[in-house]
């Protein structure tokens, strides 16, 4: 697949994937929507930037979203997460009321997210791209099992991790997930999606940030740096 970038750490794990009929199809589908003048996001190059940031073996945290951001200048590769200077959509407003009654952590005025993702946070989207202005648009062409893969490598691991699954989707994506509730190695956090048409049905109190960092600590893990500086910089513009 064209302008692969992402950690050496995942690409032997991936090489079937890679390799697979399915890939070949989803390559010539978004080649395709490109050639007919379609603006797909993120960047070409920001496809697989979740797992540049976080290698397999430094994963302590998953989230899992679903679909990219499809407005103009948002998506730059990890869930939730948005470029710095746009305004932070409102779920991302519901994850950072919940860090604030959870940890006491001031609400940061940006939406980007690499300082988790630098800290072995996998901020994964089940879909990895999307067309401007359609949601979901590309669904059900490949992306899903390619995501599945990558649960499924992280999920093989010895070492703990904690799962954040909120919504349904991401708890159907992630169930066979060796969870602690099973006599597994890794904690499964459940809770609504933050959107705001649930995240008053349980998302809101849930306290997940904390939860995470107290099963790290107690597998002899450092605990995640849940606060977000403010951007060095602000990203370039790769639409």
């Amino acid at each position: 697949m064209a302008d692969i970038k992402l950690h050496e750490s995942w690409k032997t794990p991936l090489a079937d994937e890679f390799a697979a009929p399915y890939m070949a199809a989803l390559k010539s589908f978004l080649t395709g929507e490109r050639e007919k003048g379609k603006r797909i996001f993120p960047a070409a190059g920001e496809w697989f930037r979740a797992l540049d940031l976080t290698p397999l073996d430094k994963v302590r945290v998953v989230i899992l979203g679903q679909d990219p951001y499809h407005g103009l200048g948002q998506a730059h590769g990890l869930c939730f997460s948005v470029r710095p200077g746009v305004r932070p959509p409102p779920s991302l407003v519901n994850i950072y009321k919940e860090l604030h009654s959870d940890l006491g952590l001031p609400r940061p005025a940006h939406g980007f997210l690499e300082h988790w993702a630098q800290q072995g946070v996998l901020l994964l989207n089940s879909v990895l791209t999307v067309e401007m202005g359609l949601a979901a648009s590309h669904r059900d062409r490949g992306w899903e099992k390619f995501t599945d893969a990558i649960i499924g490598l992280v999920n093989a691991r010895a070492d703990p991790v904690v799962f954040m699954l909120w919504g349904s989707y991401a708890q159907k994506k992630a169930a066979f997930v060796d969870s602690t509730d099973k006599g597994g190695r890794h904690l499964v956090l459940k809770a609504p999606h933050p959107s705001p048409l649930s995240a008053h049905s349980g998302f809101l109190g849930c306290r997940h940030f904390s939860q995470a960092n107290a099963f790290l600590a107690a597998q002899g893990l450092t605990p995640i740096d849940w606060s977000l500086p403010a951007p060095e910089s602000a990203m370039p513009a790769l639409l």
